[in-house]
């Protein structure tokens, strides 16, 4: 399932993403009528359908392996929140079929027509990441159901997850994230092609396109990131404390930056602290306490090492690209048109791959911060995982496949960014 949703959750981010970069760009052309951006916004339209059409495929693998892997957790949740996967389904067929209107509507829908097709396109890719949001919400606080002893579900409210302060902050930080990562990734191509000498309108306006929204993105993240943690706090204190390593209980509770945790002696090693930061992060006070590893159950703990170690690269990757985008901000206001200078476009460069990265990484914080449970105080992961000896030939299989497409992934990418525009 790591190896599953590791795969697929890049093609959803480029399906949130990279639709908002091409409605953008055909924007810009139809106020300013510049080719440059219309040829953008085809390019990113043609990568979309790819990435679109491949994401179906890793998704499809994605629910089948709900069902193979995690009966019991299916029984339970496909009655409380099920609705939630059927409705990203339209969701998800609403944005197939404004794709392909978008694809081959370039000259047969009036101008306005076409673009508004690609915001619906842009709107349906985040309303879906949204609805499946609203299942991993409910998941990390179980809202709206009613159990037997038996965990069989004998009533639900439909509606009760979206009314919470998980759904929302959730939702606003994946998306974030999503067009973060993608807004590098963009830019990244059109900083590496401008390294190498190609200099013309429509490289500068890619990159300009896609910084844009990386920055707004990367700037805002912040504010949704102390939102998630204080939300945190509130629901899963474990999960805070094997973010930050916090194993004693007390208050104005210092902000570990770096170090390694050492579980046995419960202690981190080669650590920066702040003192009260945590405790102001968390509740805005910063005499408040937080509480520590060490008065939760040791079998309740999560895997400390792993959660640390990805809070901290989605953290620190995170304040890299505002830094970045900051700075590009700022050389473009002073320079105006100018190309920007080498050394930022290297930087811009080399943060292509470090928005995924730390998409990843707020993953593995998100799923393996809430362990032993699968679903948050109701079911643990070692009760709702299949009996069946045949994982590993599973396994194997899904690897497969994902090989495959990944391999066909990029050399279709590679082929697209050769090919002129049509």
């Amino acid at each position: 399932m790591t190896l599953t949703l590791m795969f697929h959750i890049v093609f959803a981010a480029v399906g949130i993403g990279l639709p908002l970069l091409m409605v953008i760009a055909e924007r810009l052309h139809l106020r300013t009528g510049q080719p440059q951006y219309i040829e953008l916004a085809r390019k990113w339209a043609k990568a979309t359908g790819l990435l679109f059409a491949i994401g179906a495929v890793s998704g499809t693998a994605l629910s089948f392996e709900l069902g193979l892997l995690w009966p019991k957790y299916m029984q339970i949740t496909g009655a409380a929140v099920g609705h939630l996967f059927a409705l990203e389904g339209f969701a998800f067929f609403l944005e197939a079929i404004f794709l392909g209107l978008y694809l081959y509507g370039w000259d047969k829908l009036p101008p306005r027509g076409h673009w508004w097709c690609g915001v619906a396109v842009a709107f349906c890719g985040a309303l879906s990441g949204w609805l499946v949001l609203g299942v991993n919400a409910w998941m990390q606080l179980p809202v709206g159901v009613e159990l037997d002893a038996q965990l069989n579900v004998t009533g639900t409210n439909p509606l009760a997850i979206f009314k919470t302060y998980a759904w929302f902050t959730m939702a606003l930080h994946s998306t974030l994230a999503c067009y973060c990562a993608v807004g590098f990734a963009a830019a990244a191509v059109y900083a590496v092609a401008m390294l190498r000498g190609r200099r013309d309108d429509y490289h500068r306006a890619g990159l300009r396109v896609a910084m844009i929204v990386a920055t707004v993105a990367a700037i805002v993240q912040p504010i949704s990131g102390d939102l998630i943690a204080k939300f945190v706090h509130k629901t899963q204190p474990t999960k805070l404390a094997a973010m930050e390593s916090h194993f004693e209980t007390r208050a104005y509770a210092p902000m570990v930056i770096g170090g390694w945790p050492d579980v046995e002696n419960r202690r981190v090693d080669y650590a920066i602290e702040i003192p009260g930061m945590l405790s102001f992060l968390a509740t805005g006070d910063p005499a408040a306490t937080i509480t520590g590893l060490n008065d939760i159950p040791r079998d309740l703990w999560p895997n400390v090492p792993i959660v640390h170690a990805a809070f901290q690269i989605m953290v620190g990757l995170g304040m890299l690209m505002m830094f970045v985008g900051i700075a590009w901000a700022v050389a473009a206001r002073l320079r105006r048109d100018a190309a920007p200078r080498r050394w930022l476009l290297w930087l811009i460069a080399l943060c292509g791959p470090v928005g995924f990265i730390a998409l990843e990484a707020g993953w593995f914080v998100t799923e393996v911060g809430r362990q032993p449970w699968v679903i948050q105080g109701i079911l643990k992961t070692a009760d709702s995982v299949t009996p069946s000896r045949h994982v590993w030939s599973m396994l194997i299989a899904f690897a497969a496949l994902y090989a495959t497409l990944g391999a066909v992934t990029v050399a279709l990418l590679r082929y697209l960014a050769r090919k002129t525009t049509a």
